[in-house]
């Protein structure tokens, strides 16, 4: 099953895990200091929050569709680069406290959209709001500037 992500900068933390609890019906799947994860089933969607007081709260951090395998994120790179989008793909990234395989690419607006599957958990926490694509410092930023149309970045290893 695939659902959508929503990733949303917040300022507490705790407030929000609160509303969203109430407004979707269902507490976290998970939470760890400054950062709390949604696995809503109806409307499906994955609604993350990042605890991040340099960041307007709720503001876009990313967007993204979570799929079920790392041959459904292969497959999505596939699609991006032949449909001529710059696209940077991750595999084995530890981000958000989850290992995960990805591919990013930018929306028409600059905004940031992941293709993705969590491999397991880890605890690398999430770093922030993710930035401009080319900063690799921030966590749930692709590892090196997008590749041209047809070319996949290298992944990160």
């Amino acid at each position: 099953m695939s659902r959508i992500q929503l990733a949303l900068n917040v300022d507490d933390l705790e407030r929000a895990v609160r509303f969203y609890s109430t407004m979707f019906g269902v507490g976290p799947a998970k939470v760890r200091p400054g950062y709390a994860n949604f696995a809503v089933a109806d409307p499906p969607l994955k609604l993350v929050l990042i605890e991040n007081a340099d960041a307007a709260p709720g503001s876009l951090n990313h967007l993204g569709v979570e799929v079920d395998s790392s041959a459904q994120v292969r497959d999505a790179a596939t699609r991006l680069a032949a449909g001529g989008l710059a696209t940077d793909v991750e595999e084995q990234s530890s981000c958000c406290y989850a290992l995960q395989d990805k591919v990013w690419v930018e929306g028409p607006g600059g905004e940031p959209w992941e293709f993705y599957t969590v491999l397991g958990d880890s605890d690398a926490p999430a770093a922030g709001r993710r930035s401009a694509p080319a900063d690799e410092h921030a966590c749930c930023a692709p590892s090196s500037g997008a590749g041209s149309g047809a070319e996949v970045a290298r992944a990160r290893g």
